[in-house]
């Protein structure tokens, strides 16, 4: 009679190795991500009916051709100097950023540390842009049509604009909501006041360059229902550094 087979023991499942991390990527650019600390802002808009339209909008509007205005002004004399308030409007935290061959963005906030209240997608250039600072004081202009006098929707909550680079027409202007991408780019800049740069080389995107910021503190002056301007303040002591006035205006 054959032995009994011993009892053979099952060997125990080699422990697999964590996947490797994945970086998030936007078009083709790693991006450097950051948990969000951002506090929300104070007067966020509530959801309108018309998302879904205005997300079909934003699609098409980014495969519009990008108009680039030959747009030069001279320096005017007597630059703000300062950061005092002088048109009896708020202080708060502006900032353009984008890649520089792609469609610039402009958020504003109340301070650094705060959701943006507004979020806008310019059909410019964010190099282009930055460049037309550089030579003296530029004026972007979003106009959209008035409403009935019983329409009590705020100017800043409109969502489509036509926008005016120093008095030529250079496209549209889009109201979105912040991606990850854009809170990201506001968290890395949640200690940055006044500054001109360009975000980690990782952020880069192979097509569209560099992602390159603008950040200052503007004035926010409400007209009226029907008009809102936001003035670019020079810190103290800087005469000749760039100004940008935006207005927001219905016709």
């Amino acid at each position: 009679m054959a032995p009994p087979h011993a009892a053979q023991t099952m060997p125990l499942p080699t422990p697999r190795p964590p996947p490797p991390l994945v970086v998030p990527t936007n078009s083709s650019a790693q991006t450097v991500r950051m948990p969000i600390s951002l506090l929300p802002a104070n007067n966020k808009s509530k959801r309108s009916s018309t998302n879904k339209f205005l997300g079909k909008f934003r699609s098409i509007f980014r495969s519009f051709p990008i108009i680039v205005p030959s747009c030069k002004m001279a320096t005017l004399n007597g630059n703000r100097a300062s950061e005092t308030i002088i048109h009896g409007g708020t202080r708060i935290t502006g900032t353009l950023f984008g890649y520089r061959k792609a469609r610039v963005n402009l958020a504003f906030q109340e301070d650094s540390k705060c959701h943006p209240f507004l979020l806008l997608e310019l059909a410019i250039h964010t190099g282009k842009l930055l460049q037309d600072m550089g030579m003296g004081l530029n004026r972007l202009a979003l106009e959209c049509e008035k409403h009935s006098n019983n329409d009590k929707t705020k100017i800043i909550d409109e969502p489509i604009w036509t926008l005016f680079c120093n008095g030529k027409k250079t496209g549209y202007g889009v109201k979105r909501d912040p991606t990850d991408d854009d809170l990201n780019v506001m968290q890395m800049l949640h200690a940055v006041s006044v500054a001109v740069g360009v975000l980690p080389k990782e952020m880069s995107d192979p097509q569209d360059g560099e992602l390159s910021y603008m950040r200052a503190h503007f004035e926010r002056v409400i007209g009226s229902k029907d008009s809102e301007t936001y003035y670019m303040m020079m810190p103290d002591g800087n005469n000749n550094g760039p100004e940008l006035s935006v207005f927001f205006v219905r016709v």
